[in-house]
């Protein structure tokens, strides 16, 4: 099943998440969803100082928003803050330095973030990594874990009161092709078993980042939950966990720019807006979650399983003095 998965998502990815599927498909783009201004409305993204999270920032500052940019590195995130203003013309760009790894501090951030500020309205999860070695953090949660699932669980049932105060709010939530192959495990959530393979626990966090998005999308019909593939993309991250892959694509590869054309479109647009929040996305359209005949859903039971263990592992990294 696991060599059927590969290879219709590998066939399906040479024609639709490189770069000629991406000129493709923006063919059936409207120019008009994108001519808008968000003057007054603010923005949150996570790893904005390069590559999607950067190039996302870029756009919706030329569009007149308040950027939030939230970063690991000082230096890096104060750079990219110097283009994104000098480029864009607009100053409201503000830099938050966070370490998403560590998974208390995402916690206070969150926690201190909405008592200094009084709107939120759009929160992008961008940042994400793919660590190859098993390694913990403070909390005992694993890396890849504690960053792309944990700190986009905590960030974003933290900041959910300041959402629902702002208009038209929405939450939008980079995410992977690459979960296309994978099936909701909730036996493991800490990859503690058999081989650690680093893309395949990348791929299962992208998994759960998509079934979060669905059940967030239930519980919080007031806020506007997406979830998007970017397409295979020419970033930092991408030549630095996946050499390999990065070589062999070469060319092939999208821009930074169009990879974040959807994530934009996703918190700028109306007609992204009027869609069903919770769906998964890729240039612009909803996608089916699940290829066909892979056997990767999930039941009702294994979803609420899985949120369930992350709700107690949350309180436990709250309750910690």
């Amino acid at each position: 099943m696991s060599l059927y998965r590969n290879t219709i998502w590998f066939l399906n990815g040479i024609h639709s998440y490189t770069r000629k599927g991406y000129e493709t498909a923006s063919q059936n783009f409207d120019p008009e969803d994108l001519d808008v201004s968000v003057v007054g409305r603010s923005f949150m993204i996570t790893g904005a100082n390069s590559g999607i999270g950067k190039a996302t920032a870029m756009e919706i500052a030329r569009k007149g928003g308040r950027v939030h940019v939230v970063c690991r590195n000082k230096e890096s995130a104060e750079k990219a803050k110097v283009e994104i203003v000098n480029e864009s013309g607009n100053p409201e760009v503000y830099v938050h330095i966070l370490d998403l790894s560590e998974s208390r501090k995402v916690w206070e951030f969150a926690e201190a973030f909405q008592k200094q500020y009084q709107t939120l309205h759009v929160l992008i999860h961008n940042a994400g990594c793919m660590i190859h070695k098993r390694e913990v953090n403070a909390d005992c949660l694993e890396k890849n874990f504690a960053v792309n699932t944990m700190g986009m669980y905590l960030l974003t049932e933290s900041l959910i009161p300041l959402l629902q105060k702002s208009r038209n709010p929405r939450v939008i939530t980079v995410s992977s092709g690459g979960m296309l192959v994978q099936k909701l495990q909730i036996d493991d959530l800490q990859s503690e078993k058999g081989h650690f393979d680093g893309l395949l626990v990348y791929a299962q966090n992208k998994r759960q980042q998509v079934v979060l998005t669905e059940q967030w999308a239930k519980e919080y019909p007031d806020i506007h939950f997406s979830v998007m593939h970017p397409g295979w993309v020419d970033t930092p991250a991408v030549s630095t966990s996946m050499p390999q892959f990065h070589r062999m694509m070469g060319e092939r590869l999208r821009t930074p720019e169009q990879g974040a054309d959807t994530v934009i479109w996703l918190a700028l647009s109306g007609s992204a807006g009027a869609t069903r929040s919770g769906q998964f996305f890729q240039d612009r359209k909803a996608i089916a979650t699940h290829l066909p005949l892979a056997w990767t859903h999930s039941s009702t039971v294994e979803v609420l399983t899985f949120i369930s263990q992350l709700e107690m592992l949350a309180k436990a990294v709250q309750s910690k003095t």
